[in-house]
């Protein structure tokens, strides 16, 4: 059929009639094929379930008898009840668009009752439709907040998210004054309209306080159109914080954790009404979760982050300072201790006895302010140097570092005893730091045991914690021992423990500190094991194939 040369289309809709009374069947069926309806007949339960599977309808019309234990049929059902019949509401429930007419019925009514049932479902579908896309682009917002620890950055994924899936002419978003975030201020607009201020305020102190009340009561407020409340406190607060702004609809959402409110979310139109539903808003709650979580998180990194940037910078000024103190120290006393050797040698004529002994103690002091900057050297290039490895054999080592430091036991009369291995122990190992491990090593247990004391070294092959083969080192002596709540610390560099700072024992308490560091780099292991008033003993243990 034509009409003005156009072809008008009827679209063909279909209903499943499903009635046991062949004199109301006959009369739904003339009714609804005379308003374009296809008609699939059932009179019985079993008919009916046929029907359903093979055709496809836009409605069922059911007699009240048929229904009972009929599962979802997945179109809506209009219901056809005698006076006095009772309806199973759980059933109906589950089948989700349902509606009922009494018998008898008009056909104009039954036709109107039809039509807008097929109506309400299509527009349930619809919206349903639209609930799951909104959820799914919110989800991509909330999968760009999850991926980000920059709190701006979070700010502005949000604004878009919200202004694009919701179909917005404004979003705008900010912080208050909170420990918890930063300072933010974020917003998106539709191009051609007016943007929001990006401040607060005069009215920021009844944001906020409007804003709590909403997180506490896990609410938020939607206002459908402002032109029906021009009056209305919030239309009143919006436009006195925005006068160029005339939102038609609008909805502030509070972004929170704990007790308390740390933003708002501001959504609104300008020109077209939009009727906030509860699925729409609970899905912004949830994202405004996320927000939340988000930005603590991102700011607890951040401030973690400029921290450890800080800590950095202090360290590397301390290592400069370190290097650069060692060297305008290492200078002058090369010059005092090469002038001291000519003395000692008589190259400026003999020395009398007495200034022998003077000498000596010069000569000793100075070589504890060389060790000294050993150390503080090494300490300012433990981290950069590379170690040089190679075999060393661990017991030649120990009878080395033993040698040294046999004066300087003997001055303090403090005995020094080595056990060899009963087999030969070789590492692959860098030497010259070994060395200075166990010289330090040695060099403290004789500095803090007392007169008469004895420090013990004993060597021996073993089995490591990983299974491989490993030398073990133990220097033992009867001294000071370490108080206990020191022995945490007792790694620190500059770290000195209490009794010896007590007992004016020199040292700067970087030898043990040393030694851990560059066993570390080894892969090795030192343990500490002492005794308040005992004595102290040191494991160290490194492995045989190197690290």
């Amino acid at each position: 059929m034509e009409t003005n040369g156009a072809e008008v289309q009827h679209v063909s809709r279909s209903a499943v009639v499903a009635d046991s009374d062949a004199e109301r069947m006959a009369f739904i069926t003339a009714t609804l094929s005379a308003a374009g309806f296809d008609i699939f007949p059932a009179s019985n339960a079993e008919s009916l379930v046929v029907q359903l599977d093979h055709n496809v309808a836009d409605v069922l019309i059911l007699e009240n008898a048929l229904g009972h234990g009929l599962r979802s049929p997945g179109i809506p059902v209009l219901l056809l009840l005698d006076a006095g019949d009772s309806v199973d509401l759980e059933e109906a429930e589950a089948w989700r668009v349902v509606d009922y007419v009494i018998n008898p019925v008009r056909p104009d009514e039954l036709v109107h009752r039809v039509n807008t049932l097929i109506g309400r479902s299509k527009e349930r579908s619809r919206s349903r439709g639209e609930i799951e896309a909104l959820r799914e682009s919110l989800r991509n917002v909330s999968s760009a907040i999850r991926e980000t620890n920059d709190p701006q950055l979070i700010a502005d994924h949000v604004v878009r998210g919200f202004g694009e899936a919701l179909d917005m002419d404004h979003v705008w978003f900010a912080t208050f004054r909170d420990e918890r975030v930063p300072t933010i201020r974020a917003q998106w607009n539709r191009d051609g309209v007016t943007q929001f201020p990006s401040r607060l305020g005069g009215n920021e102190g009844i944001i906020v306080e409007a804003t709590n009340r909403l997180w506490t009561e896990a609410d938020v407020l939607a206002v459908s159109d402002h032109r029906a409340e021009p009056e209305a406190k919030v239309t009143r607060a919006i436009k006195d914080w925005s006068p160029e702004l005339n939102p038609v609809s609008s909805v502030i959402l509070p972004v929170g954790e704990g007790a308390t409110a740390l933003g708002i979310i501001l959504l609104a139109t300008e020109e077209r009404r939009h009727d906030w539903t509860r699925p729409e808003i609970a899905l912004m709650q949830h994202v405004a979760g996320n927000v939340a979580h988000g930005l603590i998180q991102g700011h607890l990194i951040s401030a973690q982050q400029r921290v450890l940037h800080q800590l950095r910078q202090l360290d590397k000024a301390k290592t400069d300072f370190l290097a650069t103190v060692n060297h305008e120290l290492r200078t002058p006393l090369t010059s005092i201790t090469a002038y001291l050797d000519m003395i000692r040698d008589g190259s400026g004529g003999p020395v009398p006895e007495g200034i022998n002994k003077m000498l000596e103690v010069i000569a000793r002091n100075s070589d504890r302010l060389r060790r000294l900057i050993e150390d503080m050297l090494t300490v300012s290039m433990q981290d950069g140097s590379n170690l040089d490895l190679k075999p060393v054999d661990i017991d030649k080592l120990l009878q080395v570092v033993v040698a040294t430091l046999r004066p300087l036991a003997e001055s303090r009369h403090v005995s020094v005893s080595f056990t060899e291995a009963a087999e030969d122990i070789e590492v692959t190992a860098d030497e010259a730091k070994l060395e200075q491990v166990f010289t330090n090593i040695v060099a403290n247990a004789i500095k803090f045991t007392p007169e008469g004391g004895r420090v013990g070294i004993t060597s021996l092959l073993s089995a490591s914690e990983d299974g491989g083969r490993a030398a073990l080192v133990r220097v033992a002596d009867t001294g000071l021992g370490i108080p206990e709540h020191d022995l945490p610390h007792i790694f620190t560099r500059f770290f000195r423990a209490s009794n010896a700072t007590a007992a004016a024992v020199p040292g700067s308490g970087l030898g043990l500190a040393i030694a851990h560091d560059i066993v570390s780099r080894h892969m090795g292991r030192l343990d500490l094991d002492s005794t308040l008033g005992a004595g102290t003993t040191v494991s160290v243990e490194l492995p045989v194939g190197g690290p």
